[in-house]
């Protein structure tokens, strides 16, 4: 079954979010969705209360836009990373009714495009288990906790996902760390506890002296490699 890619372009986090969940309705064949962000952005997990975690005031203040994802996970910041979308049909011989096959079929491509972007030899790999959480709401935020299955080097995360599992397929929506986040911006947005301290000691991001633009224009290249030209034989 051929892969195809859409790239939606800039779009607030909502649409972003609303276009999944219409591509996982109506979906025929794998899908590389790609999407980008009209301003700075966050989304959350289909089943977490923004509010208990972030402060909306100050998202407002800063013109950070928010929206719920269609997939589970975390709390992740769309200011310093790659975004993607993977969505593979049940007909799909890709497609299993195993989650965690799944998580392990996109994310061992997206380990594949990191280490060729980084051009070296780092050993990374999917993470076996959770890793110990700092804090319990730690849990709440994507890059503060490496999980089963994401993408790691040195135990430090490069790449995390949500997953949604329905009758039509699954939708993996991606994030790929590519600059540190900013700790400022952090504590600024964040209610208490140890989150901001744990997301600058868990996270690894690629781009290194790269420019972000061109870091996310480079893995996009990547990316499509490891999905759209290896699977299109």
């Amino acid at each position: 079954m051929r892969w195809k890619e859409i790239d939606t372009g800039l779009a607030s986090a909502a649409t972003n979010m609303q276009l999944d969940a219409q591509m996982l309705e109506s979906l025929e064949q794998p899908t590389l969705h790609f999407y980008d962000w009209a301003k700075p952005s966050i989304t959350y997990g289909h089943f977490i209360d923004p509010s208990k975690f972030l402060n909306l005031s100050s998202l407002e203040r800063r013109g950070i836009d928010y929206a719920r994802r269609p997939t589970g996970g975390g709390i992740v910041f769309h200011m310093w990373d790659l975004a993607f979308s993977v969505l593979v049909p049940a007909k799909s011989n890709l497609f299993s009714l195993n989650t965690l096959d799944n998580y392990a079929f996109v994310n061992q491509a997206v380990l594949r495009a990191a280490q060729n972007f980084m051009g070296e030899k780092k050993n990374l790999s999917l993470t076996p288990t959770d890793l110990a959480a700092r804090q319990e709401d730690c849990r709440r935020f994507c890059m503060a906790q490496p999980t089963k299955y994401d993408v790691i080097w040195n135990e430090r995360k490069i790449a995390g996902a949500a997953q949604r599992k329905t009758r039509q397929g699954f939708l993996h929506q991606g994030t790929i760390a590519l600059v540190m986040p900013e700790m400022e911006v952090l504590q600024d947005v964040l209610r208490g506890g140890d989150i901001a301290s744990a997301m600058l000691a868990h996270t690894y991001p690629l781009s290194g002296e790269k420019k972000l633009e061109d870091a996310r224009n480079e893995l996009k290249q990547l990316l499509r490699k490891e999905f759209i030209h290896e699977n299109s034989h």
